[in-house]
């Protein structure tokens, strides 16, 4: 189907659908922009970084793997739809993780290969790379790889099949496998347009909607609440700091959505409004005190990014730990509780959430 694209209203240009000659083409794609993956339909505030192309195994290297913040691990395999034979791509996929959770047993390898390729692309050892694109200190980088390799070694993947255009046969396999399985297969298909040095892509996932038992969960996963996180948060703040989480926890339950994540190393809960009567989250507050706002994950959901923009310099305006890089598409904004207990931070920094509630 064409689309139309214009300049500021003006020059409306038909461009019809464009196809993938190669499969490599589609790899090194993703490879470089791993966020045009709709994984935010599967987590909402989800930070997902590829770590390796052609990662080798037994049965053949994966066409990528990667992993998100809680250490999920996800194993993506491109296919084109002139492929004889669309539905061996599950079979291959699966095929995948066995050989990868076989030969789990020596983790130093499997990092010793995604630290190889982590500095050829970034120059940057594995740690430093996690470190730095998912906003974590030394000790939660390692908590996120404990989380790995315990995903790993149980054989616990995400199945993530990308292709340009699905067929009937391959939807009605994959719900099968996810009403049957305690795994997930998602498929994404990719409509996409080019139109002199532009290239459109518009993803669409598939898989989602099938939802699994409440009882099948990870087994390195905790649900928290509001008791357990600040008996949490005891163990990593002072008095001071507590009670300041505690005076914004009142704060949130009375004038927006307070919601509590499972994460297996911390205990934190989301804070969220409601945008086209769906909730969206707006920041996240750890039991370690830390507070992150989701500007990426926000921008993908629509939220207008002068807005984003403005709220990042009033909370500047309050604490400049709030700073972020200009780009705030493939960023979060990041602070800690210690920085807001100063004077009337607190007072300030409700009085800016209230402003920018309606996002």
């Amino acid at each position: 189907m064409p689309i139309i694209i214009s300049n500021n209203g003006k020059g409306a240009v038909r461009v019809n659908e464009s196809k993938f000659e190669k499969e490599g083409h589609l790899q090194e794609y993703i490879y470089e922009n791993p966020e045009m993956l709709p994984l935010y339909e599967i987590k909402e505030d989800i930070r997902f970084l590829i770590l390796a192309r052609e990662f080798p195994t037994n049965s053949g290297p994966i066409d990528a793997i990667g992993i998100d913040k809680e250490g999920d691990i996800y194993i993506v395999e491109t296919k084109l739809y002139k492929n004889p034979d669309k539905r061996i791509v599950i079979a291959q996929v699966l095929d995948y993780g066995a050989s990868l959770w076989k030969s789990s047993i020596d983790f130093s390898d499997f990092t010793a290969t995604l630290d190889k390729n982590i500095r050829k692309k970034f120059n940057l050892g594995l740690s430093e790379k996690l470190s730095g694109y998912f906003e974590l200190s030394e000790e939660e980088v390692d908590s996120l790889m404990e989380s790995v390799r315990k995903n790993l070694n149980e054989g616990k993947f995400r199945f993530v099949v990308l292709m340009d255009r699905l067929e009937d046969r391959l939807k009605d396999l994959i719900i099968f496998v996810n009403e049957n399985s305690k795994f997930d297969i998602y498929a994404v298909e990719l409509d996409y347009y080019k139109h002199e040095s532009w290239e459109i892509m518009i993803p669409k996932l598939f898989g989602n909607e099938v939802k699994k038992d409440i009882n099948i969960k990870s087994s390195n996963s905790r649900i928290w609440d509001e008791n357990s996180f600040f008996e949490d948060a005891k163990q990593y703040l002072s008095d001071t700091e507590t009670q300041a989480i505690s005076d914004l926890y009142i704060f949130f339950k009375n004038n927006f959505l307070v919601k509590f994540g499972n994460g297996s190393t911390r205990g934190l809960f989301l804070v969220q409004f409601n945008k086209d009567n769906a909730p969206l989250s707006l920041l996240e507050i750890t039991a370690k005190g830390k507070i992150q706002f989701y500007l990426s994950g926000l921008i993908k959901r629509g939220v207008d990014i002068s807005k984003l923009k403005e709220l990042v310099e009033d909370l500047s305006s309050i604490d400049n730990s709030f700073s972020v890089p200009s780009d705030l598409a493939h960023r979060n904004s990041l602070s800690s509780i210690n920085y807001l207990i100063e004077g009337d931070k607190i007072d300030r920094f409700k009085k800016v959430l209230i402003k920018y509630r309606d996002l």
